[in-house]
């Protein structure tokens, strides 16, 4: 046997073996994923804690939250972050971190003169922090989404984003667009067509129920976002605690269940599932006009239609809560008028202003990085972006939330339950980013900067 012959031979052995090492470690990767408990964050915005833990003292017949509360772990609260709204709440469900530090700091990016024509905050490229899914797929495993805020251009396997510009036909060709290629067209022809726009109504949220159902059982991610809106639509027009409130809740609560049945069979009955709210709600009856305020001091001026011409400082609102945007971060001048406006207000008890927070103090807050106040009212007061006076008002009747998140009213909601989660164990009051690092704990995956911690203490990573 000549030298060339053995060289090609032990050449040919060793891609043989490469081949099937590769195909080997393959092989075992699929498999771990396969075995992989799938975990499901459903989210139900605006959902109160109070409705599900005292169902009976409500009258709410809602039996498949009230499964969460027996067989699962869940807290009496969650405190939030600043500001208590849905866009800045969910992206910190997904990351651990606040808002300051995840970058998305109101529902909508600041924008004094309407340019962007009331778009919201929907890219995924303005998060600055790790997310679930990002560590869930660099994991080798598989993520999903229906309709979770701020996803549009997330790194999801499986998305199906959030973002509207006209309840018509044609943002679904938006949504096809700005989704994974392909998944909306295959959806529609298995369980008929996405809501058109913005509409959550009930009817469209039992759409998308069948869609979350459908991707979970027939895509089997190993981790899965979905989003329910209904339920803060009915107390931003009744209030909090309505029959409306409580009706849309316990249709919602049909289609939790569906969700979790679906997540269920996905995993060959095993799922973690874990519903959550983003924020809480508070009855409404005035509203505070704090660009009516700095306008009279000089700070705002109006082109002679009414419409802004040109301002020094201004607000960014976000319900309840508001930032001061000053044009020029270094004018001294007008940093201490508006502090002199603030002071003024919180003073005032009839003015509905609470309290405002400047330097250390706001960089505490973990929100509004880049302003040089926020404002919080008092309960039942509502910011307006509004520049004409008086600076209160009454306003119509409903329900409204950005309140500073020390007031229990803007806790929100958490349940989990699945393989190894203690039935009826309650974890008092837990933080927003808590969820984050919980969550990742179950996937095995790390989130190596969240803020929070993992208050379940379960790590499923050695155990797939």
């Amino acid at each position: 046997m000549n030298k060339s012959f053995m060289q090609r031979t032990l050449l040919c052995l060793l891609i043989l073996n490469l081949i099937f090492g590769i195909s080997f470690q393959s092989t075992l990767a699929q498999q771990r994923t396969k075995a992989k408990i799938p975990v499901v964050l459903l989210s139900i915005d605006g959902m109160k804690p109070d409705y599900i833990l005292e169902a009976d003292k409500l009258g709410l017949k809602i039996p498949n939250l009230r499964r969460l509360v027996k067989e699962g772990a869940f807290a009496t609260g969650v405190k939030g972050m600043m500001p208590t709204v849905t866009y800045p709440s969910h992206t910190t469900m997904v990351t651990g971190v606040a808002p300051a530090r995840h970058g998305i700091y109101a529902n909508s990016p600041f924008d004094p003169f309407s340019k962007n024509q009331g778009g919201w905050m929907w890219y995924a490229e303005d998060i600055k922090a790790l997310t679930l899914w990002e560590a869930v797929n660099h994991a080798g495993m598989k993520s999903s989404s229906v309709d979770w805020p701020v996803t549009v251009g997330a790194n999801i396997t499986f998305n199906i984003a959030q973002i509207w510009r006209a309840s018509t036909a044609e943002d679904r060709k938006l949504l096809r667009a700005v989704s994974t290629k392909g998944l909306l067209t295959e959806v529609e022809k298995a369980v008929g067509n996405y809501p058109e726009g913005y509409d959550y109504s009930i009817k469209a949220e039992r759409q998308r129920s069948a869609i979350n159902s459908y991707i979970l059982e027939n895509k089997k991610p190993n981790f899965h976002t979905g989003y329910f809106s209904a339920l803060d639509e009915e107390q931003h027009s009744h209030g909090p605690y309505s029959k409306e409130t409580y009706q849309t809740l316990e249709e919602l609560d049909e289609l939790i269940g569906n969700v979790r049945a679906s997540a269920e069979k996905a995993g060959n009955g095993r799922a973690y599932f874990c519903v959550v709210s983003d924020h809480g709600f508070f009855k409404l009856n005035k509203e505070v006009r704090l660009n009516f305020a700095l306008r009279e001091a000089g700070l705002i001026e109006l082109d002679e239609k009414g419409k802004l011409k040109s301002w020094r400082a201004i607000i960014w609102n976000s319900g309840a809560t508001s930032a001061v945007i000053l044009k020029d971060p270094n004018d001294r001048e007008t940093k201490n008028k508006v502090r002199d406006i603030l002071t003024r207000l919180v003073a005032d008890e009839k003015s509905g202003v609470y309290k405002f927070f400047e330097g250390e103090e706001l960089n505490q807050t973990g929100g509004f990085p880049n302003a040089a106040f926020i404002v919080c009212t008092k309960p039942e007061h509502y910011i307006s972006g509004n520049f004409e006076g008086p600076i209160t008002v009454g306003r119509l009747p409903g329900g409204g939330h950005g309140f500073l998140a020390d007031f229990p009213e803007m806790n929100s909601a958490f349940f989990i339950v699945g393989p190894g989660i203690q039935a009826g164990k309650n974890l008092g009051v837990i933080d927003m980013r808590d969820i984050a690092p919980t969550l990742a704990s179950l996937l095995g995956v790390k989130l190596p900067n969240a803020e929070g911690r993992n208050v379940l203490l379960i790590n499923r990573s050695a155990k797939p």
